[in-house]
């Protein structure tokens, strides 16, 4: 075993032990890891060979250091397989994903171990205990439990086998849905571009000048490129070929997701009976604030309740709209986006490029940094002092504006390219807590796919992209204040339904004018947002809320028809999703477009049975946020109560209890229909 010739290994020559990018090569990522996994498994046999009776600190802190450099290795491997990719990392990631399956099984199917935190778990009463040592304790016990721990020999085998066959098939998903997305050119010319904005057709036009074409206008199924277009095209037949492209990706064709959907859902059934529970929903909605598929179930029904008749409301309003400018009836989905913006324009009186210009991206950046300082006395310095795995990505030093202590590293990466999934993302390259014998402070990233800047232009947002910015950067704010003592409860390592609580809430702000006037200015003349606009923004908030909340639901809903159900009946992955999905569509079904094959977020990215945590912590927040709203956007006492209770204690309770604390009281289940207007 030597760590010395793989640098993710060593302790970093850059400050705070941050991630040497510039030394990383893809052919070290396997060999660094299995040395790592040799490492680790050094560490747990010391652990399982200790003859002393078993104490917090030789068996659970024991047990949470010893895969350290695991935790570094795969990281930084996920990390950059999602942000800049490659044909050899692709290649690998099923192999990569395959060892730290076994890695993962051999701690938890050990007797030894398990017998040693049960020991403990059974006296804990006795131990005197912090919470958050009670937690982990509590929380690891759990955890072994609930992955096998307790089946016999044949049964563990089984569980093996299925968890290697698991782990290849997620990466080979992202992977074809990556392809797909990349595969895809729309190539027009200048008669074809009738009603996009000046913005759209720049970017066009320089992309397609990127690629090579000369004198013509390059669209792709990246969401800078295609939005703009299926609002704005007046072009309905290149409209409906760009909808059914991004809609029909890795479907039917040489990226096709159908039998992963199949093989992915089936497994994970298998894995939950094997393990006692009915559905794989079962088994992780029972670490989730939903409790039981039960209680999923009854709240989609009752947001379904009040969104599908709003839903079929705006869906007629803007039929009706349409049909005053002799549009199609009925109207397609590429037609949806087009009229619907179309008659916001006339409702509110203002167009969504208006606002562009007063969203310069590094004035975005400045305004979510004033307010991370204004609610929760941070700074951002911006500094060239780290390394970076891609020339588009700015770090910044993070520090408590108070006492000068250091919080953390940030890191941001803005921009699209064919390396990076499509989406948007926040993640850790190091979390908070213990490491290496010290508590370290976090290292966050953001990844999105924002509009580039152009020669002779600078990167201008949309509002949808401000709205992500916030969002994302709410998530990192949860890892950036975190301030526990062990990683595996610290930062955004909580319930999946409460974890888009600090990233949702974020998104509130950017509806109000004290908020917009600190960062919205005009990139060219420096005015300031007008107070019209910014009354025309929040007017049109609630325009089609029961159509997007439909949409979400829909989601949803596909989700837990997947997983909460014997998958293994299932023969045709278009028919089911018709099926599923019936009771929340309302647009024409379209042949041959799936959204199964490309719904990362349950196949390849862990919300599995958790699609419905946006709409449960969009309760949350908007309940939250009528807090705020009460005392003051930037009120120090509220401020400090949501970092108290929320951001800085990670998964170190349950997180009702943490809301509670907060709130002082539990969440209005109506406070989301309130905000919506759909009561």
């Amino acid at each position: 075993m030597n760590k010395a010739q793989y640098p993710l290994l060593q302790k970093s020559p850059h400050k705070y032990n941050a991630i040497p990018f510039d030394q990383i090569k893809n052919e070290d990522f396997l060999p660094t890891l299995k040395v790592a996994i040799e490492s680790a498994e050094a560490h747990i046999e010391a652990l399982k060979a200790n003859q002393e009776p078993p104490t917090f600190e030789n068996t659970m802190i024991a047990l949470e250091t010893a895969a350290e450099d695991v935790g570094t290795v795969s990281s930084t491997f996920y990390n950059l397989l999602g942000a800049h990719t490659n044909e050899d990392m692709q290649k690998m990631a099923g192999e990569f994903s395959t060892q730290l399956s076994r890695y993962s099984n051999s701690i938890l199917l050990d007797e030894r171990i398990f017998e040693r935190i049960k020991t403990l778990y059974d006296q804990r009463q006795q131990l005197k205990l912090s919470d958050e040592e009670l937690r982990i304790l509590e929380t690891s016990y759990s955890d072994f439990v609930r992955n096998g721990a307790l089946l016999d020999n044949e049964k563990k085998e089984k569980l093996k086998t299925l968890d290697e066959e698991l782990s290849q098939l997620s990466p080979k998903y992202s992977e074809n849905v990556l392809k797909a997305t990349n595969e895809f050119e729309l190539i027009l010319d200048e008669t074809q571009l009738a009603g996009l904005p000046e913005s759209a057709k720049s970017a066009a036009r320089s992309a397609a000048e990127q690629a090579g074409y000369k004198d013509k206008w390059l669209f792709t199924l990246h969401a800078p490129s295609l939005m703009p277009f299926l609002k704005y095209s007046q072009e309905r037949e290149l409209r409906e070929k760009l909808w059914k492209a991004y809609s029909s990706r890795s479907f039917k064709d040489q990226y096709d997701n159908q039998d992963l959907c199949l093989k992915i859902t089936q497994l994970r059934h298998q894995r939950a009976q094997l393990l006692g529970y009915q559905t794989h929903a079962q088994f992780v909605l029972e670490k989730r604030m939903a409790e039981t598929p039960q209680n999923v179930h009854a709240f989609i029904k009752k947001l379904l309740d009040k969104s599908l008749p709003a839903a079929q409301e705006d869906l007629k309003n803007v039929q009706a709209f349409a049909d005053t400018l002799d549009g199609p009836s009925p109207l397609q989905p590429w037609d949806f986006a087009y009229y619907s913006e179309k008659l916001k324009e006339k409702k509110f009186d203002y167009n969504e490029e208006d606002l562009r210009p007063y969203f310069k991206l590094e004035n975005v950046i400045e305004g979510v940094f004033e307010h991370a300082r204004r609610l929760y006395q941070i700074t951002f310095k911006p500094t060239k002092d780290y390394p970076v795995y891609h020339e588009d990505v700015q770090t910044f030093e993070v520090f408590d504006e108070s006492n000068g202590k250091f919080v953390g590293v940030f890191y941001c990466d803005f921009f699209p390219r064919e390396s990076k999934n499509g989406g948007a993302w926040m993640t850790n390259f190091h979390e908070q807590g213990l490491f290496k014998g010290e508590v370290m402070r976090p290292h966050v990233a953001i990844v999105c796919n924002f509009t580039k800047p152009l020669t002779d232009t600078p990167s201008l947002l949309t509002f949808h992209e401000v709205r992500t910015l916030f969002h994302e950067f709410g998530h990192a704010l949860h890892s950036l204040l975190s301030q526990c003592q062990y990683r595996s409860l610290s930062g955004t390592n909580v319930y999946w339904d409460f974890v888009e609580l600090p990233s949702q809430i974020f998104e509130n702000w950017i509806l109000e004018k004290e908020s917009l006037s600190l960062f919205a200015k005009h990139y060219l003349t420096g005015e300031t947002i007008p107070d019209t606009l910014v009354e025309k923004i929040k007017n049109s908030s609630q325009f089609l809320a029961g159509y997007n909340s439909l949409r979400q639901l829909n989601f949803a809903t596909l989700d837990m028809a997947w997983h909460d159900q014997d998958p293994s009946q299932i023969q045709d992955v278009n028919e089911f999703e018709k099926q599923a999905t019936e009771k929340t569509r309302i647009l024409p079904l379209v042949e041959n477009t799936n959204s199964s094959c490309v719904f990362s977020h349950i196949f390849a990215g862990g919300y599995s049975s958790g699609y419905y945590s946006y709409k449960w912590a969009e309760v949350l927040d908007a309940d939250a946020f009528e807090l705020f709203k009460e005392k003051g956007l930037f009120n120090t006492e509220v401020a400090q109560k949501f970092k108290t209770h929320i951001l800085e204690r990670g998964g170190t309770e349950h997180p009702m209890d943490l809301y509670k604390k907060f709130r002082g009281r539990e969440p209005d289940s109506d406070a989301l229909l309130r905000r919506d207007g759909l009561i």
